[in-house]
């Protein structure tokens, strides 16, 4: 049975779904206003692995992934600029270009990871009425209240709010980290804010041009603020509750604890079952990030000769609910890692390891469904390449999970010349009495002749 950690409880407990065999999923997804970094995309991955698992436990799963293109302000307090329309001026296109410019960038990054598509990627911007009724809903229920900048959630009203960041067991010093204005406390949060052509929302910049994203609504033409989107996107398709919502730590003790806030505050339910969160990456000391100035593109580990799937593979190799340490001798080296997989895909597929239920497959599933541990999945994988106990067929079952497009991967067969094959002889002997200069010396004959040679914990490794 699959075990998965609820961050709402902090514990791992079985999953048992709101429907027999059917899995509602809901991943937070990105602001279009710049390029997905590295870092959140290690999400994104996790969140692939989540839904590959129910996919391989037979659930049929409904996966939503929002598109956030309006209302993601630089603070999380509500202040600061809204990062569509920063990003529009930065590059001197409209807000609109920018979004389908950014979303198309992070679709095609996704590809590149090979994550499955979601069923339904919604825009913010494409429910704004659903977002307006939510906020209907709340007034009238006395859950909100006006200022001269918009309308905001009164989180007083709610006796459980922060319980997703145990928040009521903490020091909260919310209102030291933003500038409180005409709030009635730290943790009150934005529903709807004012443009400044309705006396709300300040102009970001002097001079700068009209707020381009913005609508009419019965408190003002403005815009939505960033958690309402997300409360009315994931129960217009998935409904309330639903099973399980997903995202990286840093939505747990703002974006997350208010989405569950205002949700539960208009339907009186829970909003998910399930709260799964993935861990930073980290760069050095710092998490990556864009507005730290110290984020990598999937692009630029291509430019670095680093492919997707390495980046896929590197991930893999730690807990998700770990911290990862970044760094470019770890990529590599996950890189010739995932490199070694794919020259040992056996060739055959008969093989008793084959049969259904086998001991090995046993011990694949309990692995990903031990709250998704592909670290201990992976390390199987590479036991029974070793020992030449897995067969083709398998390896690729196993890769519906693991998503390292085995299948994809075509072996051909290298004709090596005896006189090269003789130089592999002789530095195999040289290493053997390590005589390393000797080895070098032969190295180079080798490449000389048109191949390269690896030593790997196999053997020598030689490609054309």
């Amino acid at each position: 049975m699959l075990q998965l950690f609820n961050t709402l409880i902090r514990k791992t407990e079985e999953f048992v779904p709101l429907k027999k065999g059917r899995a509602g999923l809901y991943t937070c997804g990105p602001t279009v206003y710049n390029y997905a970094h590295i870092g959140n995309l290690r999400a994104y991955v996790f969140e692939d692995v989540l839904k590959r698992v129910l996919l391989y436990d037979k659930y049929k799963v409904k996966h939503v992934m929002n598109i956030t293109d309006v209302g993601h302000l630089t603070d999380d307090g509500d202040a600061g600029e809204d990062k569509m329309e920063k990003g529009a001026r930065r590059e001197g296109k409209t807000a609109w270009e920018i979004a389908k410019f950014y979303e198309n960038a992070f679709k095609n990054d996704l590809k590149n990871l090979n994550i499955l598509p979601a069923d339904k990627y919604p825009r913010a911007t494409e429910h704004i009425k659903n977002q307006i009724a939510l906020i209907k809903k709340l007034e009238a229920k006395g859950f909100t209240y006006r200022t001269s900048d918009g309308v905001y959630f009164d989180t007083s009203k709610l006796s459980d709010y922060g319980k997703l960041a145990l928040l009521g067991k903490q020091e909260l010093m919310a209102g030291a980290r933003v500038e409180m204005g005409e709030k009635k406390h730290a943790t009150d949060f934005a529903l709807w804010k004012l443009s400044a052509s309705q006396g709300g929302h300040p102009e970001l910049v002097s001079g700068s041009p009209k707020r381009q994203m913005e609508w009419p609504s019965p408190w003002g033409i403005g815009f939505p603020g960033w958690h309402i989107e997300c409360s009315a996107m994931s129960v217009k398709y998935l409904g309330q509750p639903f099973d399980i919502h997903c995202g990286g730590v840093d939505h747990i003790p703002v974006h997350h604890t208010n989405e569950i806030a205002q949700s539960e505050a208009a339907g009186g339910k829970p909003l998910a079952n399930y709260w799964l969160h993935g861990e930073f990456l980290i760069t050095g000391t710092e998490k990556m990030a864009k507005s730290e100035n110290n984020f990598l593109t999937l692009a630029k580990l291509k430019e670095k000769g680093i492919s997707p799937l390495a980046y896929r593979y590197f991930l893999l190799q730690t807990h998700y609910r770990k911290q990862l340490n970044f760094s470019w001798e770890a990529l590599s080296a996950a890189q010739k890692g995932l490199e070694h997989l794919y020259d040992l895909i056996p060739v055959s597929n008969s093989h008793p390891e084959l049969v259904s239920g086998s001991p090995l497959a046993q011990r694949f599933q309990e692995a990903i469904n031990n709250d998704l541990d592909t670290p201990a999945a992976l390390a199987l994988v590479w036991d029974a390449l070793r020992a030449k106990t897995i067969s083709k067929k398998q390896l690729l079952d196993f890769d519906k999970v693991l998503g390292l497009g085995l299948n994809k991967v075509k072996k051909e067969k290298i004709k090596i010349p005896a006189e090269v094959q003789k130089l592999i002889k002789e530095r195999e002997t040289a290493r053997t009495a390590k005589n390393w200069a000797e080895s070098d010396r032969l190295r180079r004959e080798i490449e000389a002749a048109g191949f390269t040679v690896e030593d790997t914990p196999d053997g020598q490794k030689v490609r054309k």
